[in-house]
């Protein structure tokens, strides 16, 4: 324990292992016994002796202190007072030291015993029924059998049962005789023949009418008498031979139910004083611990291999899991009796508070409650122990604690859990470990940190890309120790503590200070959720007046961030390091690209479109406009606008460098806008000839590519500059402008009314066919539903070609700042269809708009899908949370680590998406080429193998390349490296645009990437209109879940599992049709019986298959595919693809976009796990899941030896089962089932090495990704006027 109380250097650790503790390491960790349950002295408040809260034991409550007083102050630092026998020390040792209760039976450990499967039944091959029994005292079990033994004397012991049944027969019969005697005896004692004595004087002086009854009666008395001795007698001898019987065939791990019986063995076959000690058993954890001790690991592994090679069916099975129990404890040094308890562990009484509440009551944790109960049931049994009590007393006792120490360590894992006040089950050990209360996710991955304040944020317009507004009281706050070291160093304070005094003061020189403290040290902003690594950016203060944080407009996208009451938190790096990152790396000017798409992130919205919009609008009628002015320059155009004597959208000639542009005045002046930056950013490097000159209108789209091509082509300084030019110049147009909404703005097209009879004239006639039967209600419906759709987009184009192009609810919707044309037709238009609550289409419409109002029926049809949408949000924002953490989870080790694997690996992609009938792939960009791209129709290399695919390059191919060429890529799902990604692999980093350095975390992003948009994606399941036969189909999230989880999907399709050829066949049924496929060479055909109706077009007689080729419609199950392939050793690689493209379906459905290497990275990580068929020479175990890079590299080491090498295949896992599969107990504990997983790594002793990000995040380490690897951990960062021995300083200034 001392050890432990030495300071470790977190960050030297390179591995941590996890094991059964022995009784004696219990001991050794304790610093004395816990044996009173008392906790506090509620007069003075403070630890009992020898209690839960001993300060001999944990340490003392108040700093250098001890006990009695005698000893104050740190000079007795050490000293352990010879009147109390506390140690004088730190009050927060009592968050570490531990003590420990002797227990007065052994109890077992409720994890090993309960958890499923059980490891103790599994170790001893007990059913988890018959060990539940025997460890709580209800049934006896036989824990040795001298066998030799009992065959040398079985013929001596047989006559000794049969001499004893004979002695017993003989006792019988003379005690009949006895009683037969007496009866005589007392019959003639009644008839007055002879004299009483003591056993018949009840029946001497019987009057003689009364006689024959006294007769009767004694004769009654007589025969109830001799039969009592026949049923007593006759029970021991069938009790004797019942023992005997079980004796003789009496084994090992034998359950006995029947406690007479077994005791009745005991005393004579288990016991020196009967006939000698054949057997020994017992019940309770003391019998388990001696049959426990009794297993040889190394017999048991042979002979269950042995078993594993011979058998099949459920025998294997079931031998394949007890070896992976055997085979942990005999590999991980862990004894198997240390499932057993002596002594239990108590717990720091810091980490088990007990506080004062007002009331003066207390409120402590659940933990005291539940060791109180197992020391008092221990001091009980120890007590009964002294007193010799009887066995039954006893065995109650011992049960009555095991169940105690199982409340404790696992409340309610077997039978009822105990419960506090309110009928609340207590929080065990178990608990505080679990769940996102637990120790691991609450204190360990999410620790609180101090430097950190937030606020409430408001728009900071005039703010540069790179800086945020902080209030000044904040401010202070947050630099207060930095501010106190400068007062004194300029001498305005003569020590720290007056320099506190005047910041707390608020004394006019701390503003000074404060000004030039905060220059150049950025601090970070945060936005809950942070869903991305975007949602946490760095800037450069300023001081603000009030007590909001301002922010930059560009940034609100990154932060998802509104104005409408959102908070944000802002944290002060604090080391020199720290602020060079921050700087270097997380600057909001560096987080222009979005890590999911590699497309601008920081692009002007709204207000700031509309006035680029509103600048650059030439109008419809531009072309036959006669040109207003001749421009010579910008300063002509810049004056002209001044005057008033040009308007912004007046026609005008610009000459520039030689041609002349036609164009209009707010083009001219907006072009100026970004040559005067580009000239002052650039001085004399600028070159006007190569500047674009921007002659179009500028709606949200063009903003975007014009964003696009500044960050292809200059660097990160600049472009943050003309992005704030963008900003300015909109805002202020649109202020200019004036451009608000007015109730007139919406104007009804007049030709609505007779759009409406039209279409109303359309639907009767439908209805009119239905009522008459020609056409069935799924028709009628359908047709109605069609025929209000096109009503309303007939009113909609009604509707846009009245609208004035300046009217300002049009410029919002034409130039995307806001709205949509559908919703302008909900005002100006009708309101259209809506749906019910399952998300059927309702077929009567809602023919009002908003301008003219609804009806009160209409206003009730359309709040049923408004409800329904307000209850699919909440629901999708923790599924869509849940979704992130399973996939950070999942893939969090995942980081670049080295540049190329060297593999050969590759997929090739298509150039334009659905077959190349479809948009551009871009996913195809931001890799490296595998092999020469060679043009498909000329046939000449277009690049070579290992060609940077960059955005530039790629649209150039787009032009050039016809649409069906298919790319050959590198790709993450074919890298080699066995704990990460190599660069080549991954390509070019989305977040920089440039390639990905060793060290990214990539797998992090990825995850962040494809679960920040969840809360986009719907969540109903499309309903098929009532279509019969077809299941419903699910989108949204749940269709990612479903594959990321390789679930059955909902509406699986029939796949061929063989190559072969078609042929349908007719059944009895019309519904259904036979599909047969036959193999080529006719060795095996597979047959199906699907639905007429949902068999595909391409299913007909005769046609040639491949193996998963779908035969009906619907979704394909992951785990078959692969099945398929891997039998006719196609690989992986079709089954990756169908993963990546059928989430990518969900995702570009809702116009997202994620580049596919992300969702790689994901898919990767579930086709990482093998399953081992035969395990050769290896140290593998039959049907063990091990990871593929460590069974190929056993593999390597087993053949360089000349061994058999392990055969095996690749499983595909979901995400959830993927991340309890990894390698790290910590991650994996961390993560779900936290008791199963530390069972088992227990068992196996397992050894983190601490790969992955949250391992080191759990135990204090710096992440092994980015600057947290060992070549940028030497760095030290200097910075002027901060010497190393300031840090002293600033922790007395904290204090």
């Amino acid at each position: 324990m001392q050890a432990l109380e030495r300071d470790i250097d977190i960050n030297r650790l390179e591995k941590i292992s996890i094991g059964l503790a022995s009784a004696d390491e219990i001991r050794e960790w304790s610093r004395g016994e816990v044996t009173k349950p008392e906790t506090i002295n509620y007069r003075t408040l403070r630890p009992e002796k020898d209690g839960l809260f001993d300060e001999r034991i944990f340490g003392p409550t108040k700093d250098w202190e001890c006990y009695c007083g005698k000893y104050k102050r740190i000079r007795f630092k050490g000293i352990i007072c010879e009147r109390c026998g506390v140690e004088v020390t730190r009050a927060r040792v009592r968050r570490d030291r531990m003590g420990h209760i002797e227990l007065a039976a052994p109890v077992a450990h409720v994890w090993f015993v309960k958890g499923v499967p059980s490891r103790m039944g599994y170790l001893l091959d007990i059913s988890p029924k018959d060990l539940d029994r025997v460890l709580y005292f209800a049934s006896s079990i036989v824990t040795w059998v001298d066998r030799e033994g009992r065959a040398n004397d079985i013929d001596r012991l047989r006559q000794q049962v049969e001499e004893e049944i004979r002695q017993i027969e003989q006792d019988r019969d003379e005690e009949i005789t006895a009683a037969q005697a007496l009866l005589t005896k007392r019959i003639s004692v009644i008839k007055g023949e002879s004299s009483p004595d003591e056993l018949t004087e009840d029946y001497a002086d019987v009057p003689e009418e009364e006689r024959e009854e006294a007769i009767a009666r004694a004769r009654r008395e007589a025969e109830e008498t001799i039969e009592d001795i026949k049923r007593s007698m006759d029970e021991q001898i069938e009790l004797i031979r019942r023992a005997w019987e079980e004796f003789q065939t009496l084994e090992p791990r034998q359950i006995v139910d029947d406690e007479e019986l077994f005791r009745e063995m005991k005393d004579r076959f288990g016991d020196e004083y009967g006939y000698g000690v054949y057997f020994r058993g017992g019940m309770g954890a003391e019998a388990i611990r001696d049959l426990i001790r009794q297993v040889d690991l190394e017999k048991e592994a042979r002979e269950l291999r042995q078993v594993v090679g011979e058998s099949r069916g459920q025998k294997r099975q079931k031998a394949i899991k007890r070896l992976k129990v055997v085979d942990a404890f005999r590999t991980s040094g862990n004894k198997p009796e240390w499932m057993i308890l002596d002594a239990i562990p108590v717990l720091p009484p810091d980490l088990r508070p007990m506080v004062q509440l007002d009331g003066g009551r207390f409120a402590t944790s659940d933990l005291n409650d539940l060791y109180r109960r197992v020391i008092n049931r221990n001091n009980r049994l120890k007590r009964l122990l002294d007193l010799g009590a009887p066995d039954v007393i006893v065995n109650n006792e011992k049960r009555m604690l095991q169940e105690a120490v199982d409340a404790l360590f696992d409340n309610g894992r077997r039978g009822r859990a105990v419960t506090g006040a309110g009928n609340r089950p207590l929080k065990s050990l178990s608990d505080m470990l679990k769940g996102k209360q637990g120790r691991f996710r609450q204190n360990l991955l999410g620790k609180r940190v101090d430097y950190s304040g937030r606020s409430v944020i408001v728009v900071g317009p005039q703010l540069e890309m790179h800086q945020c507004g902080l209030p000044r009281l904040m401010a202070v706050e947050l630099f207060k120790p930095f501010v106190m070291k400068v007062l004194v160093d300029r001498a305005l304070a003569p020590n720290i503590r007056s320099a506190k005094q005047m910041v707390e003061r608020l004394r006019p020189e701390v503003w000074d200070v404060l000004e030039d403290v905060i220059k150049e040290h950025p601090v970070l902003l945060n936005r809950a959720p942070t869903l991305h690594r975007l949602g946490i950016q760095a800037f450069e203060p300023v001081l603000v007046e009030g007590k909001a944080i301002q922010i930059h407009p560009l940034v609100c996208a990154a932060f998802n961030a509104d104005f409408d009451g959102d908070q944000m938190a802002v944290h002060v790096p604090l080391s020199p390091e720290a602020q060079a990152e921050a700087r270097i790396l997380m600057l909001s000017t560096q987080n222009i690209l979005k890590p999911a798409d590699g497309f601008p992130v920081a692009v002007p919205s709204q207000d700031m479109v509309l006035g680029l919009y509103y600048i650059t609008y030439a109008g419809e009628d531009f072309e036959e406009r006669e040109p207003k002015a001749l421009l010579a320059s910008y300063a002509e155009a810049d004056n002209a606008y001044r005057e008033g004597s040009l308007r912004l959208h007046d026609k005008v000639i610009l000459r520039r460098e030689g041609e002349r542009i036609e164009t209009t005045l707010g083009r001219v002046l907006f072009n100026e806008s970004i040559e005067r930056t580009l000239r002052g950013y650039l001085g004399d490097a600028y070159n006007p000839a190569a500047y674009r000159f921007v002659n179009h209108e500028l709606k949200k789209g063009e903003i975007k590519q014009l964003v696009q091509q500044y960050v292809e082509r200059y660097p990160t300084e600049l472009v943050s500059q003309l992005l704030d030019t963008l900003k300015h110049v909109g805002f202020h147009t649109a202020t200019l402008a004036g451009i608000s909404i007015g109730k007139n703005d919406i104007v009804v097209p007049e030709q609505k009314r007779e759009i409406l009879e039209k279409y109303e004239k359309l639907v009767e006639e439908v209805e009119e066919q239905w009522e008459a039967g020609f056409i069935s209600d799924e028709e009628r419906a359908e047709r109605v539903i069609g025929l209000w759709t096109q009503a309303k987009n007939e009113v909609e184009e009604a509707m846009k070609a009245n609208l004035w192009k300046l009217n300002p609810i049009y410029m919002m919707a034409n130039s995307g700042a806001r709205g949509s044309y559908s919703q302008i037709t909900q005002l100006a238009g009708m309101r259209g269809l809506m749906t019910n609550a399952k998300g059927e289409i309702i077929d009567e419409p809602v023919k009002s708009n908003f301008m003219e109002g609804l009806t009160v029926l209409e206003y009730f049809t359309s709040t049923h899908g408004a409800r329904k949408g307000q209850a699919d949000t909440a629901l999708r924002t923790a599924d869509s949370g849940y979704l992130t953490r399973r996939l950070v989870d999942v893939a969090q080790d995942v980081v670049i680590r080295e540049e190329d694997c060297g593999t050969d690996g590759y997929i090739e992609l298509p150039l334009y998406l659905e077959d190349g009938q479809g948009d551009p792939n871009d996913s195809v960009a931001a890799r490296y080429l595998a092999r020469d791209l060679v043009n498909p129709e000329t046939g000449e290399v277009v690049a070579e193998a290992g060609t940077d695919i960059t955005r530039p390059l790629f649209e150039a191919w787009l032009e050039e390349l016809p649409r069906e060429t298919k790319v050959p890529v590198r790709t993450p799902t074919k890298c080699e490296n066995p704990h990460g990604v190599c660069q080549k692999c991954y390509g070019r980093s989305l977040a920089t645009n440039r390639p990905v350095d060793v060290g990214e975390a990539v797998g992090i992003i990825a995850a962040q990437s494809i679960g920040e948009p969840g809360t986009q994606l719907t969540m109903r399941t499309f309903h098929t209109g009532g279509v019969s036969g077809v299941e419903d189909i699910t989108a949204g999230l749940p269709r990612v879940v479903e594959l990321f989880e390789a679930r059955h999907p909902k509406g699986e399709a029939v796949i061929s599992d063989i190559d072969g050829i078609v042929s349908l066949e007719e059944t009895d049924s019309e519904r259904l049709v036979r599909v047969v496929v036959t193999a080529p060479d006719g060795s095996e055909a597979r047959e199906y019986r699907v639905e007429r109706q949902l068999l595909r077009p391409e299913i007909v007689d005769g046609a040639e298959i491949r193996a998963n080729t779908p035969i009906t419609e619907g979704s394909l199950y992951p785990h078959q595919i692969l099945e398929n392939d891997l039998r006719y050793g196609r690989g992986t690689t079709a089954t990756e693809r169908y993963l990546v493209d059928e989430v990518q379906k969900v995702y570009r459905a809702q116009g997202v976009d994620i580049h596919d290497k992300h969702i790689e990275i994901i898919v990767r990580q579930m086709l990482r796990k093998v399953l081992v068929e035969e395990p050769g020479d290896t140290r593998f175990l039959p049907e063990q899941v091990a990871d593929r890079f460590s069974v190929l590299a056993e593999n390597e080491r087993v053949e360089e030896e000349g061994g058999r090498p392990a055969e095996f295949h690749t499983i595909l896992m979901g995400i959830t089962k993927a991340s309890l599969a990894t390698e790290s107990f910590l991650s994996a504990a961390s993560f779900q089932e936290t008791a199963r997983v530390l069972t088992d790594a227990a068992i196996e002793g397992k050894v983190d090495n601490l790969t992955g990000l949250k391992e080191n995040v759990i135990i204090g380490k710096l992440i092994p990704a980015a600057t947290g690897l060992p070549k940028y951990r030497r760095l030290t960062v200097t910075v002027e006027g901060y010497r190393a021995d300031d840090v002293d300083e600033l922790d007395i200034a904290a204090s």
